[in-house]
């Protein structure tokens, strides 16, 4: 029975000796010691110009494609127009036959032959056409376009030449050929090539003079003059007679489409933007409901051609016009490099987003990502996305690209590009690491909008931008804005989640930490997504630590940007336009870092480590020592919220143990701040360092036990807690509980049972717990309460043990049972034993009936 009675008036400082801990014991201890803590995103300022890459890029300006450029008609390509022949040419049974060379000896004496003058004279396109000649080789599509159309028609008149065409001029001839030999059968072959009695075209006219003619003569060579092997015969329209239109087409060209070029060609002449544009609207209604578009117009290389006449005309609502028709008849290879260039061009200049709100040619950039060759047109990609980036940062545009499948498109388009790269190598095409940044730029935008989050899960994106990063860990500027996505998307507990199984991901941030540690905004990031993925996730924390020299890592950059920022502080110390609200950039990394050491310290393995380091605990007393809470209130309080997590762990290897004194001390200023957390952050530690003779020694010659006192009548429930918690501590030492009355402290007790008690029988708890200590024997009891104390309390404590009185209070479900559960565990218990024990030394007091 003596035992019992020893057992139960053991002070209640000392920690509990359950062995299977109640989740509510384990909240209980939880709010004692341990928090995780919590922070605001990175901030990303908004680019003030529209540019491949921003002002932050590491890209140098020599290794990154242009963001300004110029566009003509004479950019485009018309082989690009020409239908495409599946048939490859044969080679010719040629061997050229080299002259014979003197001797050594007379070479010296040797006059090589001289061309003449005429033949100096010769155009470009004309010497390659003799250079193929001469050496016996044939003669390509574009020496084709460029040589004998420039001399003869033009080079929509040759659409009708396909790549399986062989056309032998002349025999080949030797290396000591005769220039003016040469030049007869340069005119041989043009005569040829032009074929018997071709009109010259009529002067004054051009390609829309001749929409819709049937009679024009075909402009091919006849067989008896040209050998074209494999070549089908021609049509009077100038395609071949595989491809040649049907009457139906034919019929449909000079009704439809024909009136509606020859409407273009009169509104053209006349400068006449807005009619141009419906035009061209009507032109590719026209061509759709014909069936036209794409490469299924024989007659697509002229449209093409007229087209591309007007990117001259420099209005951005045509181009936006035109380009969505010409994507629309399938180009490729420049021509569609320069579309992408156009559409980019317009895109960079934000009052231009309008124009793409009203016109749906976003459908046909994302089509180009989806049906275009990635590797051949990488280029292409890379202006492509860079405007479907810039369009991106429009609140409008951004919904719609989302709805468009976008997240889906540009994650597909990833693993692509990551296949691709470990295929041929990631320095194999600098292309590749360019439109990486535009896509990953946009897919950072899109991470904004809260419908975004399922899609990015549905379609792997987290383990996607993973495999990235592995690739692309030298790239700076991808290895950013993966972060940037990342930390947006780690944000929500469902992506945090899906991060957290990925494995790998721990590893890749701390890598890109060692690579990149004076890269601020990726460092700030990076931090960023490893606190979010440790705030809840003891999993996550084990991985993190188990990593090769994590906390070397982590405890490197800390110590890095402390010197940093101390070097800053002392430059801006007469600064007065600094703005203490919000943080520099080295101060957030700061934040983040020890916010992500506070999140980790949770891990007892990692907790007990942290407190054991020399170098870790340094640091956290050196801001404390040179940072104030008016400097950056976050910092501080951050600072001071991972002391507290460390000083949980009190074995003999405790650093923070050891030097508990001086951190009293240094915490001691925080106490006069008129910031309630930091208050708040600092009774928290007092609370666990209070567990020790010199420190309750301490608080009591500095005379911290009043502000303890003060505390408990605040009305912020959380700093009730903590002050009740030293008060606790305090109350052990049998002296110090006179010093306690003295200063009013039973009162305030009482009120805050009585304010707080129904709705936090955590903190019910706690104070009856003071009560105990302070009512330890007989004679305390007696000078403890007086006779209206001891009415006040017992009354509370009988409304309080009426389960149907204390539980009333509408709460239902998990709610009802976390309560239950707290009251029956930290509550009841005390509360009995502490009413018990006043009616037993006042047997004269009953408590009055009903609650209070």
């Amino acid at each position: 029975m003596q035992s019992s009675q020893d057992k139960n008036q053991d002070p209640f400082y000392k920690p509990p000796t359950h062995v299977h801990k109640t989740s509510a014991e384990i909240i209980n201890e939880a709010r004692h010691a341990l928090r995780s803590l919590k922070t605001q995103r990175p901030f990303t300022p908004r680019e003030d110009q529209r540019k491949l890459f921003g002002a932050a890029s590491s890209r140098t300006a020599d290794s990154r494609p242009p963001s300004s450029f110029s566009l003509h008609s004479l950019s485009f390509e018309t082989s690009d127009s020409r239908p495409v022949s599946g048939t490859r040419l044969s080679p010719l049974p040629h061997t050229p036959k080299f002259p014979t060379l003197p001797p050594v000896e007379d070479v010296g004496t040797v006059t090589l032959p001289q061309p003449p003058a005429q033949a100096k004279r010769a155009s470009l396109g004309r010497s390659r056409l003799f250079r193929a000649l001469s050496h016996g080789n044939i003669v390509s599509d574009s020496d084709i376009i460029s040589d004998v159309g420039n001399n003869v028609h033009s080079s929509e008149d040759m659409s009708f030449l396909s790549k399986a065409d062989v056309v032998q001029v002349a025999p080949p001839v030797p290396f000591n050929h005769n220039p003016l030999q040469t030049n007869s059968l340069r005119n041989i072959a043009l005569k040829q090539s032009k074929g018997p009695n071709v009109p010259e075209k009529p002067n004054g006219k051009n390609e829309c003079d001749l929409i819709g003619s049937r009679s024009r003569p075909s402009s091919c060579p006849s067989h008896t003059e040209i050998t074209l092997h494999g070549k089908k015969p021609v049509s009077e329209s100038g395609t071949t007679m595989n491809e040649a239109e049907t009457e139906e087409e034919t019929v449909y060209w000079n009704k439809e489409v024909s009136p509606i070029l020859q409407n273009l060609q009169l509104a053209q002449q006349d400068g006449r933007i807005e009619d141009i544009c419906w035009i061209c609207t009507d032109l590719h209604k026209a061509l759709e409901n014909g069936n036209m578009l794409e490469k299924r117009c024989k007659r697509r290389a002229l449209i093409l051609k007229i087209l591309y006449k007007l990117v001259e005309m420099g209005s951005d609502k045509l181009g936006l016009i035109v380009a969505k028709l010409i994507l629309a008849l399938k180009v490729s290879g420049k021509n569609l490099l320069n579309i992408c260039k156009l559409v980019f061009k317009i895109s960079r200049t934000e009052n231009n987003d309008c124009l793409f709100q009203n016109d749906n040619i976003i459908d046909s950039l994302l089509e180009v990502l989806q049906s275009e060759d990635l590797q051949v047109n990488s280029e292409a990609f890379l202006y492509c996305l860079g405007a479907i980036k810039f369009l991106s940062g429009n609140a409008v545009i951004l919904d719609e690209l989302l709805q468009k499948q976008t997240v889906e498109i540009l994650v597909a388009l990833i693993k692509s590009v990551s296949q691709l790269s470990k295929a041929a190598g990631v320095g194999s095409s600098l292309n590749m690491g360019h439109l990486l940044v535009q896509l990953t730029a946009t897919l950072r935008n899109l991470a904004d909008l809260s419908p975004s989050r399922p899609k990015f899960l549905a379609s792997n994106a987290l383990a996607e931008l993973c495999v990235l990063l592995d690739l692309y860990m030298s790239d700076k500027d991808i290895c950013t804005n993966v972060s940037r996505i990342l930390s947006k998307l780690s944000s929500y507990n469902d992506c945090c989640l899906a991060l957290a199984e990925c494995y790998n991901c721990y590893g890749l941030f701390l890598s890109a930490l060692n690579m990149h540690p004076k890269k601020q905004d990726l460092v700030v990031r990076i931090v960023f997504i490893l606190g979010n993925l440790t705030a809840k996730n003891n999993r996550a924390r084990e991985e993190v630590y188990k990593q090769e020299r994590s906390l070397k890592t982590l405890l490197c950059l800390l110590h890095s940007y402390c010197e940093h920022d101390r070097i800053l502080q002392s430059s801006n110390e007469k600064d007065e336009t600094k703005n203490p609200k919000r943080p520099s950039d080295v101060e957030d990394i700061l934040i983040k870092l020890i916010r992500l050491l506070a999140n980790m310290s949770i891990h007892p393995t990692i907790g007990t480590d942290l407190a054991a380091n020399e170098n870790c605990v340094s640091l956290l007393m050196q801001i404390l020592r040179y940072k104030s809470i008016d400097d950056c209130e976050e910092l501080v309080i951050n600072t001071v919220a991972t002391v507290n997590n460390l000083s949980y762990y009190q074995d003999d290897s405790s650093v923070i143990v050891d030097r508990r004194l001086e951190i009293a001390r240094w915490l001691l200023k925080l106490l006069l701040c008129n910031n309630m957390d930091g208050i708040l952050e600092v009774t928290r530690v007092l609370g666990n360092f209070t567990r020790y003779q010199d420190v309750r020694d301490f608080i009591v010659q500095q005379s911290v036990y009043k502000f303890m006192v003060t505390l408990v009548d605040a009305k912020h429930q959380d700093i009730c807690f903590s002050a009740c918690g030293v008060l606790i501590n305090l109350t052990a030492d049998r002296n110090k509980r006179a010093l306690l009355k003295d200063e009013g402290a039973i009162k305030k007790l009482l009120d805050c049972l009585r304010d707080f008690g129904r709705w936090d029988w955590q903190l019910a708890g706690l104070v009856c717990k003071v009560f105990w200590n302070l009512s330890e024997n007989l004679t305390d009891a007696e000078i403890c309460f007086g006779k209206e104390e001891s009415i006040l309390l017992l009354n509370l404590l009988s409304s309080f043990l009426d389960e149907q009185i204390a539980l009333d209070y509408g709460w239902s479900g998990d709610l009802m049972e976390y309560h239950k559960s707290c009251w029956n565990m930290e509550f009841k218990p005390v509360a009995k034993q502490l009413m018990n024990r006043i009616m037993s030394h006042h047997s004269y007091l009953e408590p009055l009936p009903g609650p209070m």
